[in-house]
């Protein structure tokens, strides 16, 4: 038998000077370069996936706390995957096979099969189109509730975002968002607060600098296309990336690394779309309610720059 990479198949999408490899392990994104410049710091094709890199979070992105929600009257528990906070985190389909159902230049769709289980007793179908254009990476994640009941719902991804070879500390960030969501020493939000006059403010450009962010934003501002743009550069301007947020895209989590072991640790910046913040299945149990029969879609996408 031939010997099966830990991460699966691997699917190779290119434009021009831009490559990208999608695996079949949790339907990640492995990898994105133009020409010889990383976009993303992702991983090797045999390498065990290590904090979420690159990864779907379905159906739920960031934290429950506790892992026990209640849902139409049950109480539920999901298993505590953040066993140092007692939290559930990042859903139930990272580990599992996601498998290609159209493939064309540019382009690939992959899906699989989210079945009803102890703590999460509802059945969806996923899907995540990934297509490649020269203006960027454009990223679909699409789920449809199978059931007769109604399930709760919410989608991200966990993509690192590279700029050469520069750390953290030197990156310019920009977050177009009024609002982010404080937190216990769990992760779990407390409350809602503005950013403006507060080092969370990146409003405009500015260093990370030694800056530790695990922080959710939401209340974007969008431009007139309706996509929310969070920019990772180098100190000069000359290069960097727009992580754009579309169609269901509302909240966004930024992440320094710092819990990562070496040599991951602050060495890239998570930049993680995300339908809801974080213990929604708690918090806003109408805003995750997924109807019989429906859909949910999210749309986010990569811009490096100078492009090709």
């Amino acid at each position: 038998m031939a010997n099966m990479l830990r991460t699966g198949a691997q699917f190779r999408l290119t434009c021009g000077q831009q490559t990208v490899v999608v695996v079949e392990l949790g339907g990640a994104l492995r990898e994105y370069r133009v020409g010889g410049r990383p976009v993303v710091d992702g991983f090797e094709a045999d390498d065990t996936i290590e904090g979420g890199r690159g990864q779907l979070l379905v159906p739920w992105p960031n934290r429950i706390g506790d892992g026990r929600y209640r849902w139409q009257g049950r109480e539920l528990q999901l298993p505590v995957n953040e066993v140092e906070h007692a939290n559930a985190i990042h859903g139930l389909l990272r580990w599992t096979s996601w498998q290609a159902v159209e493939q064309a230049d540019g382009r690939v769709v992959l899906a699989t099969t989210l079945w009803p289980q102890p703590g999460y007793p509802f059945h969806l179908v996923a899907r995540v189109q990934y297509a490649l254009d020269r203006h960027g990476l454009t990223v679909e994640i699409t789920a449809r509730n199978l059931g007769d009941t109604p399930a709760p719902y919410g989608v991200g991804q966990h993509p690192y975002l590279a700029v050469g070879d520069r750390a953290v500390d030197d990156m310019l960030l920009t977050v177009p968002a009024r609002t982010w969501l404080r937190t216990d020493d769990r992760g779990l939000p407390v409350a809602a607060e503005p950013v403006a006059g507060t080092p969370l403010d990146f409003a405009a450009p500015r260093p990370i600098g030694p800056q530790r962010l695990d922080t959710a934003f939401t209340d974007l501002r969008r431009e007139a296309d309706g996509r929310a743009v969070v920019r990772l550069a180098e100190p000069s301007g000359a290069y960097g990336t727009d992580l754009w947020l579309g169609e269901g895209a509302d909240h966004v989590q930024v992440f320094t690394g710092d819990t990562l072991p070496e040599p991951h640790r602050r060495r890239s910046v998570a930049v993680e779309p995300m339908s809801c913040g974080p213990d929604a299945f708690r918090r806003d149990p109408r805003g995750v309610r997924l109807e019989p029969g429906a859909r949910h879609t999210l749309r986010w996408g990569l811009a490096p720059w100078p492009g090709e």
